[in-house]
């Protein structure tokens, strides 16, 4: 390498080493320090987390393992329960099954409903002393159709949401709705909702029939905020 080659090099690096120490100065004088950014995390709904039992039942046989424990209703006020002698008599509508009311299903039978095509999966139980049955689901030609995890829970629905507060299980019990229940929890209280419009706006209008005591709920990001008597 020639000599004016060797100075060049050196001069470069001299440059180097200059502004090196210049950035380091320059750092100290406005302390400049660098923080991570903050991790921010959204915490989930306990709600999310609870994964109800499931029996799957694909044809009698399996329907009638309901019989092997209580069962709570999952959609109050929706399913019309009949008389059962056997047996069931249709024209007859006996009442609806209440929001997570407790039945004992006695046991799973197949009758065709008048006027009607294929046969009706009928759960039976009992009620004050008498005999009553509701549709799980249908049978036609060999093949069942039945939506008994849809309707029922098969663990007990307080030990499942046993994270919610106590007055909010009061309010539960006592078929009320109150300011700061979720839907879920309304659900719970008084039955199955009828959202307002699209139902994907917020606020969130939900009515419930409850049984022939309507209610009329406005929910604000999931929370209740009104609640009063509907039309």
């Amino acid at each position: 390498m020639s000599k004016n080659g060797k100075i060049i090099q050196i001069a470069l690096a001299v440059v180097l080493v200059l502004v090196g120490i210049r950035l380091v100065l320059t750092f100290r004088e406005r302390k400049v320090t660098f923080v991570a950014p903050e991790r921010k995390e959204t915490a989930l709904d306990p709600d999310y987390y609870v994964v109800p039992k499931k029996l799957h039942p694909q044809d009698l046989k399996d329907a009638k393992e309901l019989t092997q424990q209580a069962v709570w209703v999952r959609e109050g006020y929706r399913s019309v329960y009949y008389p059962y002698g056997p047996p069931v008599y249709f024209a007859h509508e006996a009442g609806r099954l209440g929001p997570i009311e407790k039945l004992n299903i006695k046991d799973v039978v197949v009758q065709r409903e008048a006027n009607t095509p294929g046969r009706q999966v009928m759960a039976v139980f009992e009620k004050d002393g008498k005999s009553y049955a509701f549709s799980i689901g249908s049978a036609e030609n060999g093949a069942y159709q039945i939506f008994s995890d849809d309707m029922l829970f098969i663990q007990d629905p307080h030990e499942l949401y046993k994270h919610w507060p106590a007055d909010v299980w009061q309010a539960v019990e006592q078929h009320e709705v109150k300011p700061g229940m979720n839907e879920l929890q309304a659900s719970f209280a008084i039955g199955v909702g009828m959202p307002e419009g699209t139902g994907t706006g917020n606020p969130r209008v939900v009515n419930y029939p409850n049984n022939g005591h309507p209610v009329k709920v406005t929910f604000t990001n999931g929370k209740a905020t009104e609640v009063k008597v509907g039309s």
